[in-house]
């Protein structure tokens, strides 16, 4: 085993990696760029070096060198599938703790790992590859695999540059937009076309294999709940196969891992035909029926916890017994599963603003007990904008599946982040749905319940709390008279008006006095604040509650967030406070671009400012035809979620 390793990466799968190091008693370092300089994975650590990016190989390399470190761990994004990272380490005297470059190659191309699995058995979906094919070309090809089909970019994945054509007559867009969407992505427009799978499940196998030449499977993972081609909710083993599949399905994985003379921990992921034969009525050889390769990760995946789980295997620190030279201390007979095991994953995403990423500093945090939580952020914690917006993972087990989805829709709603606008109250809405329960699962299912998953309705409540908080939060010290806030006056009690914005989009006007509150007008209801919790209409409700530096009153519950601020009643001298009069950025972010100056004339839809957050970028219109009065914004600057970019003063206010 090594004396030391350093972890290039950084949030939760650096503080993965660091806590089995510790358990194994092995020296964990650090790499940092500038903006995480106080992240937890650099505080627990036993070293930590500061390098330009996460991208940034050679620095990574200066710094295990400066170290002492060993070997080095990638975790998973950044250099994780760079071949040309691992023979730099290996040139530097350093062990890559994956997979040998050669296996990185043959899986980082789509069409060469097609090429390569098939020769050795293994299925694949029926198509073409696009290598060296012109848009005509691909045109006839995709007709004659037949449709509807899918078109992929070989060189990466992640959903970019996918596109699904169902008709003729939209290939020879779906093209042109595939192409320039994966060269923008992976620097190459080469495409693959592959018949597509009817209601697809999405099914992966986690394999480990030795430098001795033992290679196993640790089961597969479920992974169809997916938005937008990213997996939300991961669970092992899957519901959908039986003993014989499953056994198959991983003898399949073993022998593409075996095609490439794979080392370490690797996913090959399958897609599966789920309109067709059902779990038990497999091919002849055992293997479900429309089972077919679709890619291999060669490193360890995101989801792997559930994994561990269920086995009661540490997978991290198998990596580094495999890096080390170690042979694999179990065979497949050994690999025994125990009940099940379901992860959510925790996204900085605002599902009600089409989950567009969020940020800003971690107010309250709260990780539920009993369940395990995977995470990189901590409490006072800035969330930027510039990396990925997972921030933890939820992971419960269970004898079976209904008590392990049981288990963490629990600790879903005892898990409470204030500050940051998350998806967990949405995954919660998720896994309440009937076909998650039934297991009746596929990789649509998601954006098909979508409506029905967002949009819900903030309890009245919530506004009332907030309202309450802040004449808390102004109220005297004093205890005189004079000092008292509950709206005495000669005659009945006066009301305290507060125009409140919830998740800013949700106007509310609350009025409060003495022990009672308004809402939108409606009749007087008995509220009070009681501690972590408001009395209203004669019911207690426990909750969260922090107040931001800029007002904003956070509230929690059962894993939901709201965020209510105080709206604005006018605006800047001589602007209108009519609607849309402000414009706020929708996420937080850098400003690419700013279209317009003070003075112009706009019109209703006109771009504005152009901002980019997580290599996403979104146009800021005018919701309103005017005159532009105030833009605070330029391009190149940083920008919090709902910080005004400008200001529109509309016709019919300034005539």
């Amino acid at each position: 085993m090594f004396s030391a390793v350093l972890i290039a990466n950084r949030g939760e799968i650096a503080v993965r990696v660091l806590r089995t190091l510790r358990r194994l008693g092995v020296r964990g370092v650090a790499v940092y760029a500038p903006d995480d300089a106080a992240a937890p994975h650099v505080r627990l650590a036993d070293a930590a070096v500061e390098i330009p990016s996460y991208l940034d190989g050679a620095a990574v390399i200066a710094a295990a060198l400066a170290t002492g470190a060993e070997a080095i761990h990638p975790g998973y994004g950044f250099l994780s599938e760079n071949a040309a990272f691992a023979r730099d380490c290996a040139a530097a005297g350093l062990v890559f703790v994956g997979p040998p470059p050669s296996a990185i190659d043959a899986m980082g191309d789509k069409i060469a790992a097609k090429e390569t699995v098939a020769a050795a058995g293994v299925p694949v979906v029926p198509g073409r590859s696009g290598r060296g094919l012109e848009d005509g070309e691909l045109v006839a090809a995709a007709l004659e695999v037949g449709l509807p089909v899918l078109l992929k970019p070989s060189a990466g994945g992640g959903g970019k540059g996918m596109r699904l054509v169902t008709e003729p007559g939209e290939l020879g867009d779906a093209i042109a937009s595939a192409r320039r969407e994966a060269r923008g992505a992976f620097g190459d427009d080469t495409l693959l076309i592959e018949r597509f799978v009817t209601a697809p499940r999405h099914i992966e196998v986690q394999i480990f294999a030795d430098a001795h030449g033992a290679v196993v499977h640790l089961a597969e993972r479920e992974c169809s709940l997916q938005r937008r081609h990213q997996k939300i909710i991961e669970e092992a083993p899957s519901p959908f196969l039986t003993p014989a599949e499953r056994a198959a399905l991983g003898a399949s994985a073993v022998d593409a891992a075996r095609a490439i003379g794979y080392v370490g921990a690797g996913t090959v992921e399958f897609i599966v035909a789920g309109d067709g034969a059902r779990a038990g009525d497999g091919s002849a050889d055992g293997r479900p029926e429309g089972a077919y390769f679709m890619e291999m990760n060669t490193r360890l995946q995101v989801e792997h916890p559930v994994t561990e789980l269920v086995t009661g295997l540490d997978l991290v620190e198998l990596q580094l017994r495999a890096a080390a030279g170690e042979p694999l201390p179990f065979g497949q007979a050994d690999v025994v599963l125990d009940g099940h095991a379901v992860e959510a994953r925790i996204y900085a995403e605002d599902p009600s603003r089409g989950f567009l990423p969020t940020g800003g500093r971690i107010l309250l945090l709260e990780e539920p007990p009993g369940a395990r939580v995977d995470s990189g952020i901590v409490a006072g914690g800035e969330v930027g904008s510039r990396y990925d917006p997972m921030l933890a993972k939820v992971i419960a087990h269970g004898r079976d599946r209904a008590e392990a989805l049981r288990a963490l829709d629990s600790a879903l709603a005892s898990y409470t982040l204030l500050g940051v606008p998350t998806n967990t109250g949405f995954l919660r809405d998720l896994l309440a749905r009937p076909e998650v329960g039934a297991g009746e699962l596929d990789t649509g299912l998601v954006e098909r319940v979508l409506p029905e998953l967002t949009g819900r309705e903030t309890p009245a409540w919530v506004p009332a709390a907030a309202a309450l908080a802040r004449m808390r939060a102004v109220a005297p010290t004093g205890d005189g008279p004079w000092d008292a806030t509950d709206g005495w006056r000669l005659g009945e009690a006066a009301w305290s008006p507060h125009a409140l914005v919830v998740d800013a989009a949700e106007h509310v006007e609350v009025r409060t006095r003495a022990a009672e509150v308004s809402i939108d007008g409606g009749d007087p209801v008995p509220a009070a604040l009681d501690g972590d919790a408001i009395v209203f209409a004669g019911r207690r409700i426990p909750h969260r509650r922090v107040t931001g530096p800029d007002g904003t009153v956070w509230i929690g519950a059962e894993g939901r967030t709201w965020a209510v601020r105080e709206r604005e009643r006018t605006l800047r001298a001589g602007a209108s406070a009519a609607a849309g009069g402000v414009l706020r950025s929708p996420m937080p972010g850098t400003v690419l671009a700013v279209k317009v100056a003070e003075g112009d004339e706009v019109g209703e839809g006109q771009p504005i400012v152009v901002v980019e957050a997580m290599k996403m970028e979104h146009t800021v219109t005018a919701a309103v035809a005017g005159t532009v009065t105030a833009v605070p914004v330029r391009a190149g600057v940083q920008v919090a979620l709902d910080e005004v970019l400008a200001e529109i003063t509309p016709k019919e206010a300034a005539g």
